[in-house]
């Protein structure tokens, strides 16, 4: 495989911090209380039909019809979603800066809900203003790791596979992209990131 000259890079785990308890702590005080409902009720599998296109009013009736006594509880996970995004994973900013300034083309493939994206993507335009394309799963209807999303992203982003890297936090998003003849990184932190990019020749 040939070295490759443009980083794709995953959003929530890999660039931001994503985890839905950095909300509902605000709003239930007590920790078990918390955990039963993040475990039990709006659950990062309910939210994964988000990723996948479904619309927030669909999957948040549905849900509190399940569940009535959480019916407030659900409704606020849409409207207050980038609360679950507060802050940019350490070092990340600065890596993503330095790649750009030094001309290298960056890209994003992200599972995502088309109607979660736009609020946070304007919220941190600083960031990913330097991006030259994103393929948001909720927007095409296509999730990591189905090979389709891979296939899109590329023929959007002008790249064949060997061109570029792609950076995920999980194993099967890095194992499809490498199925798809991406060269694939699985991200543990910033400072590894930087040395796998270093040795590919991309720092």
């Amino acid at each position: 495989m040939e070295a490759p000259s443009a980083v794709i890079f995953d959003v929530g785990n890999v660039l931001y911090d994503w985890n839905p308890r950095y909300l509902y702590e605000r709003l239930i005080g007590d920790d078990r209380a918390l955990d039963a409902f993040l475990a039990n009720v709006a659950t990062k599998a309910w939210h994964f039909q988000h990723d996948a296109g479904r619309p927030f009013a669909e999957t948040s009736a549905e849900l509190a019809a399940a569940h009535p006594e959480f019916a407030e509880m659900i409704a606020l996970w849409g409207p207050r979603f980038d609360e679950q995004i507060p802050h940019a994973l350490p070092g990340m900013k600065e890596l993503v800066t330095e790649l750009d300034e030094s001309g290298v083309p960056l890209f994003a493939i992200t599972n995502f809900s088309g109607e979660f994206w736009p609020p946070f993507r304007n919220r941190e335009s600083a960031l990913f203003d330097r991006f030259r394309g994103i393929v948001v799963s909720g927007d095409e209807k296509l999730v990591k790791p189905d090979p389709a999303i891979y296939a899109l992203a590329l023929a959007r982003f002008g790249l064949a596979g060997s061109d570029a890297v792609f950076v995920d936090d999980r194993e099967d998003n890095v194992a499809a992209a490498f199925d798809a003849g991406i060269h694939g990184l699985l991200f543990t932190g910033a400072d590894k990131l930087r040395a796998d990019l270093a040795a590919l020749g991309l720092l």
